[in-house]
């Protein structure tokens, strides 16, 4: 009887995965929501010491550096926001090109007191971290990228024609109307595709961001970030007449921009240290969070 009892309980454990979670943020981690100019964003904050931010990109929101946040928190004070119109921060018309949103997360940090901070990017999150480091470079102690390009950096005339980029130029009202209420499909396009092992990017993880993603208004926002692009380019092309001297960290995996984060990071900063994890791909702190942990303490410690 208790077998009996026992698979039943298995079985319906696994006909309700929705009741899976996500890896948590520490219980000592606080949420709050900052408003800046034009948008409130909100915001995890834990431990104590030296700042680091992190910076989510597409796909993911900011609960995806929950294991990196709790292993930072041990000596440092950790600021983890979700970027305008994704997660649950408030979703503007506009403000997409990521100097404003570089403007966003210096507005954060002050309301918090913090003058200078570690910066670290994944995917938009990147983008934003190297809008961050050149519009803020006196208050950049270290910059890490990981496996996005960054618009106008070379070689992006050659990756921007890669097919595996044909979201940058997707979005608009008939493009909503085609993804609403169809987020999850949408999006597991991108958690297939771009994964070294799409099975990494488990069906807790797909459903709680689905959810997130399927919020009104969400997917326009979504959309919006890589329609900026265009006016991001611009942005940065400005940018490499004065080259990065903070050190920093490109990060890629094996199989999805490897050794390119490096590449283009050397096209405009001083000091880069390539890092490329082997065997995984877009999604790093899914696919790979022991290595990719190791090597953002490696760096921050030097």
């Amino acid at each position: 009887m208790i077998r009996v009892l026992l698979t039943a309980f298995m079985l319906l454990a696994l006909s309700n995965p929705a009741q899976a979670q996500v890896t948590p943020f520490p219980a000592s981690f606080r949420t709050q929501d900052i408003p800046v100019e034009g948008v409130t964003l909100h915001v995890r904050v834990g431990g104590k010491g030296p700042a680091v931010v992190l910076l989510h990109g597409f796909g993911d929101t900011g609960d995806m550096w929950a294991p990196l946040a709790a292993d930072l928190a041990r000596d440092h004070t950790v600021v983890v926001p979700d970027l305008r119109g994704m997660g649950l921060s408030s979703i503007p018309d506009s403000g997409y090109d990521k100097k404003t949103q570089a403007g966003d997360i210096r507005a954060v940090l002050a309301a918090l007191g913090i003058e200078h901070s570690v910066v670290i990017g994944h995917d938009i999150g990147t983008m934003v971290a190297f809008a961050y480091a050149t519009r803020y470079p006196q208050r950049t102690d270290r910059l890490v990228v990981m496996d996005a390009p960054v618009p106008g950096i070379p070689p992006w005339n050659e990756i921007v024609r890669s097919p595996m980029l044909w979201h940058f130029d997707f979005g608009g009202p008939d493009a909503e109307c085609l993804v609403a209420g169809r987020e999850r499909i949408y999006l597991d396009r991108f958690w297939n595709e771009f994964a070294g092992d799409p099975a990494k990017v488990d069906e807790a993880t797909r459903q709680h961001y689905a959810k997130l993603y399927a919020r009104p208004g969400a997917m326009r926002a979504a959309f919006a970030q890589f329609r900026s692009i265009r006016q991001d380019e611009v942005d940065n092309k400005a940018s490499m007449a004065t080259r990065l001297t903070m050190p920093v960290l490109a990060i890629g995996g094996e199989k999805s921009f490897g050794g390119n984060e490096a590449i283009v990071m050397r096209n405009t900063a001083d000091k880069v240290t390539e890092v490329v994890v082997p065997g995984a791909g877009h999604w790093l702190m899914e696919e790979a969070p022991t290595q990719t942990i190791a090597a953002i303490r490696g760096f921050i410690a030097q």
